[in-house]
């Protein structure tokens, strides 16, 4: 019968931390505690004193919407005023999209619903979309006092996750979106490598924690991963209201550095 190394193992175990434990028997508190620290790599500074950190780029200022372009370039553009722009409903519909490509990032924005809501209600008040590259939407619509399907109410991820709070205030109010967002990965032969991933903060309050995306958002059927380029766009959504936006900036992240930080080698996963 072969043993079981098992028991041999954690002996082995309880001796190193024995050996230990003496070696630190001569160490004060304090130099005992410096044995955890760990000083490498340090963290990018980033400079927050103008309520825009520093390493972000500025996609709306309230002065030009030079980093934007129209989906369709024969369209009207989007209306610039009093340091916001605004939704131009037109038909055929144009969205604007970002001039730059982005991948993993921060987003933040702050829009607000038209107030004119007579005969408007459920999905016909106040829709628009944030769409990251492009394909996967977080919702913007006027959810205050407004019924419709929860998985298309302001704070879902459009068509897959309801939002864990309704925090929507009033139509006429500046509303603030926050939201990381983790992009897919796929293979050389084109098959999903991981998932997209989103949190969103709406109005300081939580509506999404690392949901995992089941693929691109579709307003007919269900989501499915095709491959795409890591980077694509940002895009916001002709709905036909008359929508605004304003203080839109962006942070480019590294997904995969968050998921594989450095951390001290004593540390040890228990899960």
């Amino acid at each position: 019968m072969i043993k079981s190394p098992l028991p041999q193992i954690a002996t082995l175990a309880l001796a190193l931390a024995a050996s230990c434990s003496a070696q630190d028997e001569g160490l004060t508190r304090y130099e005992q505690s410096q044995k955890s620290e760990q000083w490498e790599p340090k963290p990018e500074i980033v400079d927050t004193h103008s309520g825009i950190p520093s390493d972000a780029i500025v996609l709306f200022d309230g002065s030009n919407l030079d980093a934007w372009e129209l989906d369709n370039p024969e369209a009207k553009p989007w209306k610039i005023e009093d340091g916001a722009f605004t939704v131009i409903p037109q038909k055929p519909a144009s969205g604007i999209h970002t001039k730059q490509a982005f991948g993993d990032v921060q987003l933040h924005l702050e829009f607000r619903s038209p107030t004119d809501i007579e005969g408007h209600d459920g999905q016909d008040r106040g829709n628009s979309g944030i769409f990251f590259m492009g394909r996967y939407e977080i919702q913007v619509l006027d959810s205050y006092q407004n019924e419709t399907y929860v998985n298309g109410q302001l704070g879902s991820i459009y068509k897959q996750y309801p939002p864990l709070a309704n925090p929507a205030r009033k139509p006429g109010e500046w509303q603030t979106y926050d939201v990381i967002f983790i992009a897919p990965r796929f293979h050389e032969d084109g098959s999903l490598k991981s998932p997209a991933r989103m949190t969103a903060i709406l109005n300081g309050v939580l509506v999404q924690y690392d949901a995992v995306l089941y693929g691109p958002t579709q307003w007919i059927g269900f989501p499915e991963y095709t491959a795409h380029a890591e980077k694509l766009p940002l895009s916001l959504q002709d709905h036909q209201h008359f929508v605004s936006y304003r203080n839109i900036w962006i942070r480019e992240l590294d997904g995969d550095e968050i998921q594989n930080r450095t951390v001290h080698p004593g540390l040890k996963k228990s899960w």
